[in-house]
């Protein structure tokens, strides 16, 4: 079994510190949402809700790779 410890670390760190970053961005979106022109509440919005999706895809292929050797 060549399970990568280095990454797992990686991985399970990086899991319990995406919620406060989600929540301390989804704050600052929340503060500053009302004061920016409707296309960069736009933009501001997509771009929060596509990395987060990508981050957490990449937390659980990266578990499932790593423990599974893929």
């Amino acid at each position: 079994v060549l399970v990568s410890l280095p990454l797992q670390m990686t991985l399970y760190f990086n899991a319990y510190y995406f919620p406060v970053w989600c929540l301390a961005e989804g704050m600052m979106l929340q503060l500053k949402y009302h004061l920016l022109p409707w296309h960069y509440q736009f933009l501001l919005v997509t771009a929060f809700l596509i990395l987060s999706l990508a981050e957490v895809s990449r937390l659980y292929l990266g578990y499932v790779g790593n423990l599974q050797e893929k």
